[in-house]
């Protein structure tokens, strides 16, 4: 099946009746033009720059081609690398992908079908350091499967922030990665992974195990980059790209900032990461992102960070797998929902930061089943948002701008209006009671304040101390997820609370009562997000 019809599938269960931004380049910058960038045409394994056939085997070349693809090789030992026999593959299999070598700065404009191929963007061991080791991919109908890794990998260009000192509000203008998805493109990228193979390596005394290792290569996502990755939406933020990765979707090592354009990502594992542990920062400054985890894996967040995610404005829909205590929204030191609509299911919760905008967080007594509509009705009855998700969820955030503090809303799940029962105070301590807490970093508190912050920190509640995390609720520990709310097991459902029957509300509660442990219908939002649990009915 072609990619584009399976994420048409997909989309078509989403239905966003509060629109988000589409979003285009970020502010002050100017899309890049295609009459100078070089013209990089694909058709099956035949490459032309400019309309000449690309070079072969010449590193002096901008753009030449080989097939010298880095992938992780069958018939190894356990000294190779942390590979199971399932990531391996064959040389033949290897040698049959054509990679499309840049060497050179500049913009390079995309199109047509490379079948089995890889873009592999590499300005040398030096480009790091140097502001003008920049390469732009213009994304402009092309479509690109690899399946022995990365579809397309950033190596070696300028880094930005090589050592994370802009806080969680990084500047990603000069990122050396930079991606356009032209107006009124579809783009598809199809890609596989690279799994751990060892630079180095430390045996135990009987020679049986790696006790110490240091990397050469790991590329998990399909779409990556080891550098500081922007991608923009063109002018009018019209185009489109497809990501269907059989691991993570798109990657960087440091940090990842999106402004614009229409990205749909069906991924194995994590839709969106950024892997620098405690450095990391998404940012969605705008565009239209929907991500939906298949579990082929076993496990997968929406969008994971190793150090913050920043939601400024735009659209995300975010669903983690279904098999897993994994979140639609996943971030090791903070998440800040300043702006933009967002839905976000999964079977985990990390804390989020209090912030201005209203949302609702619904944590269920039982594990809720795809397929079925979940509408937001506004206090006239119009219906706000719904979604319908394609993967089980306990978890349900629904946040946007237009959702207003101090109007009465309701939740419905198909034709049935829920009740809910209000938990926690208004911007949830940064934390979400029943759910499970964020995982910030010991004694570290943000540089900066992210955007539509500025000038502000939120007075309510206190945050964590130098040293110290806040004793409630209980946090995640290694391996452990806290016993409150019941979670259903594999094989197992939780006990049932005594629920009125379903399509009924619990008699004798008032509309609009809205103190903790009673269950109503109606339900008001404070300022920021707003926690809510729904019993089993």
């Amino acid at each position: 099946m072609k990619l584009k019809k399976s994420i048409a599938c997909a989309l078509a269960a989403i239905l966003l009746l509060c629109a988000g931004t589409a979003g285009a380049l970020a502010s002050g910058e100017t899309q890049p033009s295609y009459e100078d960038a070089v013209l990089l045409t694909f058709d099956g394994s035949d490459v032309l720059v400019d309309g000449a056939a690309a070079p072969a085997d010449d590193a002096s070349a901008a753009v030449y081609t080989g097939h010298d693809i880095v992938y992780y090789e069958d018939g190894h030992d356990f000294t190779y690398g942390e590979g199971s026999q399932q990531d391996a593959h064959t040389p033949e299999q290897a040698a049959a992908h054509t990679v499309v070598h840049i060497t050179q700065p500049g913009a390079y404009r995309l199109q047509g079908v490379l079948d089995q191929g890889q873009v592999a963007v590499d300005l040398g061991e030096d480009a790091k350091s140097d502001p003008d080791a920049v390469v732009t991919l213009i994304l402009d109908g092309v479509d690109i499967t690899c399946t022995v890794a990365p579809a397309v990998i950033f190596y070696n260009v300028y880094e930005c922030d090589p050592d994370g000192s802009q806080g969680f509000a990084p500047d990603l203008s000069a990122a050396g990665a930079a991606v356009v998805i032209a107006d009124g493109s579809e783009n598809n990228i199809s890609g596989s992974y690279v799994a751990r193979i060892y630079k180095s390596y430390t045996l135990n005394e009987e020679g049986t195990a790696v006790t110490d290792s240091k990397k050469l290569h790991k590329y998990d996502g399909a779409f990556y980059s080891k550098m500081s990755m922007r991608v923009d939406g063109g002018s009018e933020g019209t185009g489109v790209l497809n990501i269907t990765a059989e691991n993570e979707g798109m990657d960087t090592e440091m940090h990842l900032t999106v402004n614009g354009g229409n990205i749909n990502i069906r991924s194995g594992n994590d839709g969106i990461n950024c892997n620098e542990d405690g450095l990391s920062v998404v940012t969605i400054d705008g565009g239209d992102v929907h991500i939906t985890v298949t579990g082929q894996t076993g496990e997968g967040d929406g969008i994971d960070s190793n150090g913050w995610l920043v939601i400024n404005s735009g659209t995300v829909i975010a669903q983690a797998c279904s098999a897993s205590a994994d979140a639609g929204l996943d971030a090791e030191n903070a998440i800040y929902l300043n702006g933009g609509l967002v839905v976000a299911a999964g079977n985990m919760l990390d804390s989020i930061t209090p912030s201005d905008q209203c949302g609702a967080l619904f944590s269920f007594a039982r594990r809720q089943s795809a397929g079925v509509s979940y509408t937001l009705t506004g206090p006239d009855g119009e219906e706000l948002m719904a979604f319908t998700p394609e993967n089980d969820f306990t978890f349900l955030l629904m946040t946007s701008p237009a959702l207003t503090e101090g109007d009465n809303y309701s939740l419905y799940a198909g034709e049935i209006q829920l009740a809910v029962a209000a938990g926690g105070s208004a911007g949830m301590g940064g934390f979400i009671p029943g759910g499970f807490g964020g995982r910030g970093q010991e004694g570290q508190t943000p540089s900066e304040l992210p955007q539509g912050q500025e000038g502000q920190t939120p007075p309510e509640p206190p945050q964590e101390q130098d040293g110290q995390t806040p004793p409630e609720p209980p946090q995640e520990q290694d391996g452990q997820t806290p016993p409150e709310p019941p979670q259903e097991q594999e094989g197992q459902t939780p006990p049932e609370l005594p629920q009125g029957q379903e399509g009924q509300t619990p008699p004798e509660l008032p509309q609009g009562q809205d103190a903790a442990g009673q269950a109503d219908v109606l339900f008001s939002l404070a300022a920021g997000i707003n926690s809510f649990t729904v019993p089993a009915a």
